[in-house]
């Protein structure tokens, strides 16, 4: 399996190439080089394995919740390369990755829960909840935006909540209940791609990849829309 996974869905811009099992990546904080960075790394990972573009099997990139912009151009990439190459593309949350790094950074055990906040701007949040099983996040209620002050926990039995992500930032505006079960919250955690490249592995294997022209962001928020490839419907 040789999968490529691109993110500029936050402030930080990263790619992973998942060769036969083995991780690599490229990741640095860089909130306006995306553009300028991204198929750099994407060069130099496939030049270390000694791969062509041609070599490989799928694409995948998160999909957002995230910066307008930063969804925007990782979409254009991956679109683009997905058609030249006639690849599929596996869309991944950026909500999930983020829940992935905390079960591995805060080694959680099977059934703990990841709270995951990333700032939406204009007073609002994206909210995900998820559940570690088998060592992954398993999505427990849909992901929305809101302010932060109508946030909720899912009713699932769980020994262990951990908040993660920039919109911990606002844990004072948050209902008391929630900042009660919360008991952890690490609020440094951004997507990357290395949690990417994993959760899409696993969904190309479980039938989620697409063709490029479905390849689409989430934005969450309805007013904003997204462009397909020139004459596609």
């Amino acid at each position: 399996m040789k999968l490529l996974a691109l993110d500029t869905s936050s402030e930080g811009c990263s790619a992973a190439l998942l060769m036969d099992g083995h991780i690599t990546e490229r990741f640095e904080v860089a909130p306006r080089g995306h553009t300028r960075l991204l198929m750099p790394m994407v060069r130099e990972l496939l030049a270390e394995q000694g791969l062509t573009p041609s070599g490989l099997d799928a694409l995948a990139f998160a999909r957002g919740p995230g910066s307008f912009t930063g969804l925007r151009i990782a979409t254009g990439v991956v679109q683009g390369l997905a058609w030249g190459l006639d690849i599929p593309v596996v869309p991944v949350s950026s909500l999930a990755a983020v829940a992935l790094q905390a079960i591995d950074k805060h080694q959680l055990p099977e059934g703990a829960c990841v709270a995951v906040a990333f700032d939406a701007r204009m007073g609002e949040v994206y909210w995900g909840t998820f559940q570690c099983r088998d060592g992954l996040p398993v999505l427990l209620a849909d992901e929305r935006v809101c302010p932060p002050s109508a946030v909720s926990l899912p009713d699932v039995s769980a020994d262990r909540w951990i908040g993660v992500g920039s919109g911990w930032a606002f844990a004072g505006d948050m209902p008391a209940d929630v900042a009660e079960t919360v008991a952890v919250v690490d609020d440094t955690l951004v997507p990357r791609a290395c949690e990417v490249v994993r959760l899409a592995e696993q969904g190309y294997r479980q039938g989620e990849a697409v063709p490029a022209e479905q390849a689409q962001p989430v934005y969450i928020r309805d007013e904003v829309a997204w462009k397909k490839l020139p004459g596609r419907d």
